[in-house]
């Protein structure tokens, strides 16, 4: 999952081994010590785990399970209107239970012999060379933790909701496994740590929370937009403006809050050859300049 993300929610490991998520005082599950403590034993289950074995098994309650249907029954109607089709055709491509939350084994079992995508559990903090370079193997670093659930539509930060139904879906798709590849490339080639964090930001702005023309309306195929209950029905009413890689990979947002300002493709094929041609030929030297180009503009 996203580094910046886990901003907002760090995992510490203290001196006697003890796991803790700092979760924020606007939280939703801040003062429940329930949930809090359901969410160190999940962390705590991803940093032992190793490469190669299964994914943790965290046992689900059905408290949780009912989360995952909530927000599963709300969310397809408005995928049917307001998504890509081709998001939409990989709904029932992938073919995720609706019933209840999948392990990420299962999610991988789905969705590798769609696209080689395979799904690993991350405590919450992966760090942005690591996230996005695994992504060159089609490896995918999620959470599994579920949003607390006082507010099931709701979640500040990305839990297994975003992670799997806005990401995994995206992944069965040929146009969007094959991006997440690409950055996964871009991030190889890049040795700078500031041209890194303006990869980051492309991809924030596109893969996350991009928009686009497509059958003649504004549609969504950010995984931001797509798991999120709230931002799906608002993405046509924000500020649109037409893509610039140099405006986004030096932009500033807040995870927090809805996004104010969209980038909106013409199409999808200028998705794949704008978003696309970017990961796939950048380099430190490339994006250096267009930071520079973008600071005389």
């Amino acid at each position: 999952m996203f580094e910046e993300g886990q901003l907002y929610s760090p995992v510490t490991t203290d001196d006697d081994g003890e796991v803790k998520v700092h979760l924020a005082p606007d939280h939703p599950g801040f003062a429940d010590e329930r949930y809090r403590r359901r969410r160190n034993d999940i962390a705590r289950l991803a940093l032992e785990w190793k490469p190669g074995q299964r994914a943790p098994d965290v046992g689900y309650s059905e408290e949780e399970h009912g989360v995952w249907r909530t927000v599963c029954r709300e969310l397809r109607p408005k995928h049917e209107r307001l998504a890509i089709r081709e998001y939409a055709e990989a709904l029932d491509r992938l073919n995720l239970p609706t019933e209840y939350v999948p392990s990420l084994d299962e999610v991988s079992e789905n969705l590798e012999p769609l696209t080689g995508f395979r799904y690993v559990p991350a405590p919450g903090l992966v760090p942005l060379r690591e996230f996005y370079g695994s992504l060159r193997d089609r490896t995918f670093h999620s959470t599994q933790y579920v949003r607390h659930p006082a507010q099931p539509l709701y979640t500040p930060e990305p839990d297994i909701v975003h992670e799997v139904i806005g990401h995994g879906h995206l992944l069965a798709t040929d146009t969007f496994s094959e991006l997440h590849r690409l950055t996964g490339e871009a991030t190889h080639r890049l040795a700078d740590e500031d041209n890194l964090r303006f990869l980051s930001k492309v991809f924030w702005f596109t893969v996350e929370f991009g928009i686009v023309h497509e059958e003649g309306e504004i549609r969504a195929y950010g995984a931001g937009i797509l798991s999120s209950y709230g931002e799906i029905d608002e993405f046509r009413d924000m500020e649109h403006r037409p893509l610039n890689l140099a405006e986004m990979g030096t932009a500033d947002y807040d995870i927090t809050h809805y996004q104010p300002v969209l980038y909106l493709a013409e199409s999808m094929d200028e998705v794949r050859e704008v978003v696309g041609g970017f990961f796939a030929t950048c380099t430190d030297e490339s994006i250096e300049e267009m930071r520079r180009e973008h600071v005389l503009a």
